[in-house]
């Protein structure tokens, strides 16, 4: 009878300690079960992340994160400068300022201007800066007449930063010169360029001194 008795009560402390092994190792593994909610008499089976395997995934989605940042920062740092030239003018005191358009070509048709002999004058440039910082923009200015170089001229405009509005830079005042062998046609070539020798225009032209200014 004391067989019979213990013989239960073994099978019962075994069914319990199977069951606790069970939910035990489920657990360990990550492995979860669910309850037939649908009725359709099957069991859903599902992985439970360990913490682990959570904080690798977040550090993955982190570093994507910060390539993708870093990518988008360096596109923006590696930017190449644009510097537009909007327009040409030439100032000189007591008269309207002679406004010249630039064509895309670089190449204005016939000559491009007239100036008074032994009048003052200064050139002012209006151009805008697009994409990123221009360092050191240059103007330089050569000047030939039947051929022969008669002047040279290079001034430093500066270094500008990308915005909206145009900037202005107006040159120092010069005088043309004056007398029957200066009045005539000239030719003569402009270009700006920056510090690291980018050239953003090239203007090949001509222009005419005379006794008087053109009729306005």
């Amino acid at each position: 009878m004391s067989l019979a008795i213990g013989a239960p009560s073994s099978s019962r402390n075994m069914g319990f300690d199977d069951n606790s092994n069970n939910k035990e190792g489920e657990e360990s593994s990550g492995v979860l079960e669910t309850l037939d909610e649908d009725g359709d008499g099957g069991v859903r089976i599902g992985r439970k992340m360990s913490e682990s395997e959570t904080s690798m995934y977040a550090t993955d989605h982190e570093e994507e994160e910060d390539d993708e940042n870093g990518t988008n920062k360096l596109e923006l740092e590696t930017l190449e400068p644009d510097v537009k030239f909007l327009n040409l003018s030439i100032l000189s005191p007591g008269r309207p300022d002679i406004v010249l358009s630039i064509p895309e070509n670089g190449k204005p048709k016939g000559s491009w201007f007239t100036l008074k002999e032994g009048s003052p004058y200064s050139l002012k440039f209006s151009f805008q800066v697009c994409n990123n910082i221009v360092s050191g923009l240059k103007y330089t200015n050569t000047v030939w007449k039947t051929g022969v170089k008669v002047d040279s001229t290079k001034e430093m405009l500066g270094t500008y930063s990308p915005q909206p509005e145009a900037y202005t830079h107006v040159n120092p005042a010069e005088t043309t010169p004056s007398g029957m062998f200066a009045r005539g046609s000239y030719s003569a070539r402009s270009k700006f360029f920056d510090d690291d020798n980018k050239r953003y225009l090239e203007i090949n032209y001509t222009f005419d001194i005379r006794k008087e200014w053109a009729a306005t």
